[in-house]
C-alpha cells in the first residue's frame, strides 16, 4: 500500500519549487493564487531570496506547505495514496493532499499558524535541542525533573525515530536538560537554531489564536486516512481532525508512532513529497522493510 508523507519546517531551501513553476501550468497557477492570498510574492523569496529571508517562520511554513502540496497536486493520476501523514507543519499538507482541506483554506491556516507561532516565539526566550542515542523514556524523565525546578519548561517535542528525539522549552531549561541528558549517556544533545519552543506548553498563546481560525474552517472527510501527530493514529472524522490540529501546537509530534501504525495498517511504499529528505531518513531508521522515495 502506498503512503505519502509531507515534511515540516526545516526542509526549506532557496530555489524550492522554481522548476515546477517554470515547467508546469497548474503549479504556476497555484503559486500565483498563493501570492494573491498571502498579499505578497512568496514565490520571489522561495525562488530567489536569501536563506535568512526563507528561515523566518512566517515565510518558512507557507513556503514548505506550498512546495509540498503543489508537488503532490501536479502528480495528477499518479497521486493515489492509501494513507497520508505529515510531520508537524506537514500535517496541513497531508490534509490538503487527502482532500480534507481546500488548497486555499490550508494556506490560510498555515499562514495564521506561522504568524501565531512567530508571536509566541518573540514573547519568551525559548528553543529546541536534538537528542541522539538515548532511550526516549530517560529523556522524558529528565525533562520532567528539570521542569519541576525553577528553570522553566522543557518537554519531549518530536519523537522522530528510534534514538532521535527533539526537546523543546525555555532556554535555561533546555541547557540544563541537555547537560543532564549527556551525563546520562546520550551520544549528542545539540541545541537547534530555531526561533522558539515548538510543540511545547510555551505555544499555548499560538494554540488559542489558531484554534479560532481552525474552528471557522471547513474540514471534509478525507479521501484516505490521515495519521495525525498528536496520537499517531489514522483519522477520517472532520471533528476529530480539527481537534487534533488544535492540540498539535502544544503536543508532541509522535512521528515514530505515525509511521509504525501506517506500516501495521499495510503501508509498504512511502513517498516523501516536498523539499528535503528528512522524512526518508527517519522512516529508514524506523523500518528496514519498506520502500522509500522522495519527490521534490
Amino acid at each position: 500500500m502506498k503512503a505519502f508523507v509531507f515534511p515540516g519546517q526545516g526542509a526549506q531551501f532557496v530555489g524550492m519549487g522554481k522548476d515546477l513553476y517554470e515547467t508546469n501550468d497548474l503549479a504556476k497557477q497555484l503559486f500565483e493564487k498563493a501570492n494573491d492570498i498571502l498579499g505578497y510574492r512568496i514565490t520571489d523569496i522561495m525562488f530567489d531570496g536569501t536563506d535568512e529571508e526563507l528561515r523566518q517562520t512566517k515565510v518558512t511554513q507557507p513556503a514548505v506547505f506550498l512546495h509540498s502540496v503543489i508537488r503532490a497536486l501536479c502528480l495528477g493520476d499518479e497521486f493515489k495514496p492509501a494513507m497520508t501523514a505529515g510531520h508537524s507543519l506537514g500535517e496541513f499538507s497531508a490534509l490538503v493532499a487527502a482532500g480534507a482541506l481546500s488548497f486555499e483554506d490550508g494556506l490560510r491556516l498555515v499562514y495564521a499558524r506561522a504568524m501565531a507561532m512567530q508571536k509566541a516565539c518573540e514573547a519568551a526566550p525559548s528553543t529546541m535541542a536534538a537528542i541522539i542515542g538515548i532511550d526516549d523514556e530517560k529523556v522524558i524523565e529528565i525533562c520532567a525533573e528539570v521542569s519541576k525546578e525553577d528553570k522553566g519548561v522543557v518537554v519531549a517535542a518530536n519523537f522522530n525515530c528510534p534514538g532521535q528525539l527533539v526537546i523543546s522549552g525555555n532556554v535555561e531549561a533546555i541547557n540544563e536538560a541537555c547537560a543532564r541528558i549527556k551525563a546520562a549517556g546520550a551520544k549528542r544533545a545539540l541545541p537547534l537554531k530555531v526561533g522558539g519552543a515548538f510543540h511545547s506548553p510555551l505555544m499555548q498563546p499560538a494554540k488559542e489564536e489558531l484554534q479560532q481560525a481552525i474552528e471557522k474552517t471547513e474540514v471534509k472527510t478525507p479521501s484516505c486516512p490521515v495519521y495525525q501527530n498528536v496520537d499517531g493514529k489514522p483519522h477520517t472524522d472532520p471533528a476529530e481532525i480539527k481537534a487534533n490540529l488544535i492540540a498539535q501546537l502544544t503536543s508532541s509530534v509522535r512521528w515514530t508512532q505515525c509511521v509504525q501504525n501506517m506500516i501495521a495498517d499495510g503501508a509498504d511504499d512511502f513517498t516523501e513529497c516536498g523539499p528535503g529528505k528528512a522524512l526518508q531518513g527517519m522512516i529508514s531508521r524506523i523500518s528496514k522493510e519498506v520502500t522509500i522515495q522522495g519527490i521534490q
